[in-house]
């Protein structure tokens, strides 16, 4: 223990000693982050120098407590031959999130060197074995692990918006990687997360609002994918078969902040990648909380998924259920809260059927496009139509093609005559859409105001099906027109 102490010590005076200096450094430099007035609301320029002096405190206070002696009885006897082969994946890590700091590196450069770190940390042999009682296959468990670390690595990054967030919920879950460590006596997990808590406590005097010094991007990738590397050695050692579930649960800020930052863009239709103000920590400061209380919300939940997740780790298969219920209902509350209207849309379409009509308009339309390409003369394209338009609720159809008329109203109470009107009176009360076939035809479709399974989705959907039906009818149909008279379905 003593041991595990001087570590954290040494890394955190360390840290508090090198985050002013390098910072005062960079400032003068002119290696900053300038604020724009959008996204990065800060008052001034601040220099991004987190990374750096937390790897330099993490290295120093493993150099301190070998002159000191301390390897030496367990921890001598301890395996930490993989923690010392992953060094060369967190120095590059640590590398290209540097370089991204001063030249500002392009999202493709910056995955790319990500997977070569993660694929470099696999071949050392981190490997995921087991994800919640089901053990992985195992050529499942390379990409998984790649998976993984990756994903760690831009979480942590992509949360760090706010004065201190990163930094505090890197050590809330370092923290809990520790004590997952010390009661299950996984000591290369104790010994390699001790020294990283201590340095991020010790930055954290600078980085908590107001911030004076960043992490960076060399800061965030690297305790994003330490943790993420801490993850799996704590899933190896662990005494369950919860496997990673533990340390999902510790990570869970940043990992539901990137799952939902995903889901947003893909139902907006928006790239995946793209900046936007929509995470978690800005959706706090829209319900009108300060930035510093939006961060101490934050670590407040962190500490409750982090006790969550050691009571999981700990208490093995008797707690796992409800530890996994307590944080849905606590995610889902706090999903809630945000007040994010894309999935508030979403659940309106659920409960209120919307979704189900939706995708019933789909099925229809694509049965019909499947139909269409076995059908050749004008009247079998026209039967095919007007079933359509009946399944689809719609109550009067009509096409005028080639001096041709066809007509069908498919209201109970239809009381036209045989004329060639647009509606009958039964469809009085009804919209219209009316959509060119060629130079003189069109095809009109009626349907009820009042109708409560009435979708605007379907019009566009519906118009290019009606070009496909009869715009596209190939001349050698023309046979099946005969003479030019009216016809009339009732």
């Amino acid at each position: 223990m003593y041991s595990l102490l001087t570590l954290a010590g040494t890394a955190f005076l360390a840290a508090l000693a090198l985050t002013p200096l390098l910072r005062d450094s960079f400032l003068r430099l002119g290696f900053v982050d300038t604020p724009d007035g959008k996204r990065k609301a800060h008052t001034g320029a601040i220099p991004r120098v987190g990374g750096i002096a937390i790897v330099l405190a993490y290295v120093l206070s493993f150099c301190t407590s070998s002159l000191l002696g301390h390897w030496s009885g367990r921890f001598e006897s301890a395996d930490l031959s993989l923690l010392w082969r992953l060094t060369p994946a967190v120095g590059l890590i640590f590398a290209v999130g540097l370089l991204d700091d001063i030249w500002s590196l392009s999202p493709y450069e910056k995955f790319a060197v990500q997977v070569l770190a993660s694929s470099m940390a696999v071949l050392a042999g981190l490997r995921i074995h087991f994800f919640h009682y089901h053990q992985l296959e195992p050529w499942l468990e390379v990409p998984t692990t790649l998976f993984w670390l990756v994903f760690c690595t831009n979480a942590f990054n992509l949360i760090d918006g706010l004065d201190g967030l990163a930094a505090g919920l890197g050590l809330f879950a370092t923290l809990t990687a520790l004590a997952a460590g010390l009661m299950s006596e996984n000591l290369p997990l104790a010994l390699a997360t001790m020294p990283l808590a201590g340095a991020l406590l010790g930055f954290l005097r600078y980085n908590f609002n107001p911030a004076s010094a960043f992490l960076g991007d060399s800061g965030s990738y690297v305790i994003g994918f330490l943790l993420g590397c801490f993850g799996v050695l704590w899933s190896q050692k662990s005494a369950t078969l919860l496997g990673m579930t533990a340390p999902l649960l510790a990570f869970a800020i940043p990992v539901l902040d990137v799952c939902l930052s995903i889901l947003r863009r893909f139902l907006r239709m928006q790239p995946l990648f793209a900046a936007d103000r929509g995470h978690i920590h800005h959706k706090l400061l829209e319900r009108g909380l300060t930035p510093r209380r939006s961060v101490l919300l934050l670590y407040a939940v962190s500490c409750l998924y982090a006790i969550l997740s050691l009571i999981g780790s700990a208490g093995g298969n008797r707690f796992a259920g409800v530890v996994l219920i307590l944080f849905c209902v606590v995610s889902w509350i706090g999903i809630q809260g945000l007040g994010y209207v894309e999935f508030h849309a979403i659940g309106r379409m659920l409960f209120q059927s919307s979704f189900r009509r939706t995708l019933n308009i789909e099925l229809a339309l694509r049965g019909a496009r499947a139909q269409l390409a076995e059908l050749k003369g004008l009247n079998e394209r026209w039967e095919l139509f007007q079933s359509l338009c009946e399944e689809l609720g719609f109550c009067h159809v009509r096409l005028e093609m080639r001096d041709l008329c066809f007509e069908k109203c498919m209201a109970a109470d239809c009381t036209r005559n045989d004329e060639c009107a647009w509606h009958c009176g039964a469809c009085g009360n009804a919209w219209t859409i009316s959509v060119p076939v060629d130079e003189t035809g069109r095809v009109a479709m009626s349907r009820q105001l009042d109708d409560s399974n009435g979708q605007v989705a379907l019009i566009l959907p519906l118009t290019l099906l009606v070009r496909e039906f009869f715009a596209s009818l190939p001349h050698s149909c023309d046979n099946a027109f005969g003479s030019p008279v009216t016809r009339i379905d009732r």
